[in-house]
C-alpha cells in the first residue's frame, strides 16, 4: 500500500513516467523506431522542399509530420503546407528545455524500424568538390597564362 502511495505522490510531483525521454526529446516527441524520415534544422532552413521528404510524404500518408518550433515559421511553413496538401496531420513541437538538432520528423504512431532515416547530401558535396577543383584550375591558368 505504501508503494502505491509513494508512486502516486511521485507521479504528481514529476509527472507521468515516460519511456526513453532523451530519444523523445531528440525526435520531437516521438521515437526513433517510428520514424520514416528526419531532416536536420539546417536542411529545413534551406530554400525549397527536399524531394526525399515529398516522396516520403506521398508514400506514407498515415504518418504524422513533427516540425521543430524553434525554427522560424517562414522556414517550416513550406513543410506544413505540403503536409496539408497531402492531407496529413502535422504538429509544431516547441520544447522550452531542449532544442533538438532535428527540424522535421515524419513518423507513425507505431514502430516501423526503418534503417536509414536521415537524408544525406552527398550529391551536393560532390558538386562543391568539382567547383573547387575547377576554380583551382582557373586560378592556375591565370597565373601561367596557358
Amino acid at each position: 500500500m505504501a508503494e502505491k502511495v509513494d508512486d502516486y505522490i511521485t507521479q504528481g510531483i514529476y509527472g507521468k513516467k515516460e519511456t526513453k525521454p532523451d530519444e523523445r526529446r531528440k525526435f520531437l516527441g516521438t521515437l526513433r523506431e517510428r520514424t520514416v524520415i528526419a531532416l536536420t534544422q539546417a536542411q529545413v532552413r534551406k530554400p525549397g522542399i527536399m524531394k526525399e521528404v515529398k516522396e516520403a510524404m506521398t508514400k506514407n500518408k498515415q504518418a504524422r509530420v513533427y516540425l521543430n518550433g524553434h525554427i522560424a515559421y517562414r522556414d517550416i511553413s513550406k513543410y506544413a503546407k505540403l503536409a496539408s496538401e497531402q492531407h496529413m496531420s502535422f504538429t509544431i513541437v516547441t520544447n522550452k528545455d531542449y532544442n533538438s538538432d532535428l527540424g522535421l520528423v515524419l513518423a507513425y504512431d507505431y514502430a516501423i524500424d526503418q534503417d536509414d532515416i536521415y537524408v544525406q547530401e552527398q550529391s551536393k558535396v560532390y558538386k562543391e568538390a568539382n567547383q573547387t577543383e575547377a576554380g583551382f584550375k582557373q586560378w592556375m591558368k591565370k597565373i601561367f597564362r596557358k
